[in-house]
């Protein structure tokens, strides 16, 4: 996928997932992978930043396997940017399957 075209889709990733339930950033990495080729050093400076805009908030949690494991859990401001930009994916995919078909032609 285009570095640019996966950019602009990886927030809405992130956020819809943690819209149905909180998530370390290692889990993150794996469910956004299984649709779009990404990397731990991808989603990590992500976090951070939708962190520091308030979307997300952080908790730790002991994990029976190693140190603790930090989970992100969505704002009321995430679900609501969440939702904006649901609906902004779905006019431009609706907008590109239309050229594709020709249908503006």
């Amino acid at each position: 996928m285009n570095v640019q075209l996966k950019k602009g889709v990886l927030d809405l990733c992130v956020l819809s997932l943690l819209s149905q339930r909180d998530m370390y950033g290692y889990e993150l990495v794996t469910a956004v992978s299984k649709g779009i080729e990404i990397s731990e050093g991808t989603i990590y400076p992500l976090l951070k930043r939708i962190k520091d805009e308030g979307y997300v908030t952080t908790y730790l949690v002991e994990s029976p396997e190693g140190p603790s494991r930090k989970y992100y859990a969505i704002t009321g401001a995430g679900l609501s940017v969440t939702t904006d930009l649901e609906r902004e994916w779905r006019k431009v995919v609706d907008g590109v399957e239309k050229v594709l078909r020709g249908e503006y032609l």
